[in-house]
């Protein structure tokens, strides 16, 4: 299997990085799709506008609400290719993004990513989700290519409440040890080819970035005012993490996000907030015997992860319930990346020792 690493063609990041937007959309044309949801273009929409306008960048705005379907995804690429636009800038959150996402690999043209919040690492990646009519993760599309910029705005970010950045924090900390699950047995990562080193040592620089800075960072989250570790810990969520996943592939961790929300209480439970829980349960089945999983559960105690199902939201899981949830977990692509071969009673064994 070949070794393959992918990343965007730029990533800028700083207070006021937002100013850039208008000279990098220039690089690619007249006339862009703004990809936006409704909250951040009332806060950021004429911002933006003036910041393109000032370049002579025309932008035909598409407004997404909710979660992104394949209906949603058809009605979003027939305005994109009505408005002529020759390029997309999606501006938001994670639903956001994977919109423009959507709509880029459309059109076949250049992505600018410009992330309000730290919630994932989703700026950076070529995925994107979509879902059914019932709110249930449908599939995971992919763009041929990464965004070609990732233009992140630290001021911006500062500003999004601090439950966005928490979550980000959640979603980053696994990518080390799922990387090193996918590595160590023959895993393949999301350009279908064999991890290469590059990947699992920037999952490592991560996951010490985040024990070193992270409950510093999360207490200037929500602040509007980024300090050198917040700048530091925003590096390693969204780029570091980025790159680590996927380049670096997936394991047990980010498989339970598909079965954790039919546990009840947690089908509305943040991304990040499952991930960092499923990450325990993963090191717990890995038998460490290096004190990692104490340690970790210590730095969630800091900045306010959970470490149970019940401080996740599952107030009394059934036996039922993590048995369904260990069945679709299993049905991951990601759970083969493992030390193991796991059956659905071990999970839902370890499952439960977290509850």
């Amino acid at each position: 299997m070949l070794k393959i690493f992918g990343a965007p063609s730029r990533y800028i990041q700083g207070a006021g990085a937002l100013d850039a937007l208008g000279r990098y959309a220039a690089l690619f044309g007249g006339r862009a799709a703004l990809v936006i949801d409704s909250h951040v273009r009332a806060l950021l929409g004429p911002r933006i506008e003036a910041l393109c306008a000032a370049h002579q960048v025309e932008l035909a705005a598409l407004t997404v609400d909710g979660d992104l379907t394949p209906d949603a995804v058809a009605g979003l690429r027939a305005q994109a290719a009505a408005s002529g636009a020759g390029m997309v800038i999606a501006v938001g959150g994670g639903k956001a993004l994977d919109a423009g996402k959507a709509v880029a690999r459309s059109l076949h043209c250049h992505l600018i990513t410009v992330p309000t919040v730290a919630s994932n690492d989703a700026p950076t990646s070529k995925n994107y989700v979509l879902y059914d009519s019932h709110h249930q993760l449908l599939a995971v599309e992919h763009m041929l290519f990464n965004p070609t910029i990732v233009l992140v705005d630290t001021a911006v970010i500062a500003s999004a409440p601090a439950h966005f950045f928490r979550a980000g924090l959640g979603d980053a900390v696994s990518k080390k040890f799922e990387a090193e699950q996918c590595r160590r047995n023959g895993g393949m990562n999301m350009y279908d080819g064999a991890p290469p080193l590059a990947a699992q040592f920037l999952a490592d620089g991560c996951l010490r970035t985040l024990l070193a800075d992270g409950a510093e960072a999360m207490a200037a989250a929500g602040s509007g005012q980024p300090t050198p570790a917040f700048e530091r810990v925003v590096e390693a969520m969204i780029l570091m993490s980025g790159l680590g996943f996927e380049s670096g592939g997936l394991s047990i961790a980010h498989a339970l996000t598909r079965g954790l929300p039919r546990i009840g209480g947690l089908a509305g439970a943040p991304h990040g907030l499952q991930v960092a829980l499923g990450l325990l349960v993963q090191l717990d089945l890995e038998q460490r015997a290096d004190g990692m999983l104490a340690d970790l559960r210590q730095w969630y105690a800091q900045v306010g992860l959970p470490a149970t199902l019940r401080e996740l939201g599952a107030a009394d899981p059934s036996d039922a319930e993590l048995a369904l949830a260990a069945e679709l977990t299993l049905k991951a692509r990601h759970a083969a990346n493992f030390d193991r071969a796991l059956d659905a009673g071990a999970l839902a064994a370890a499952l439960r020792r977290h509850a």
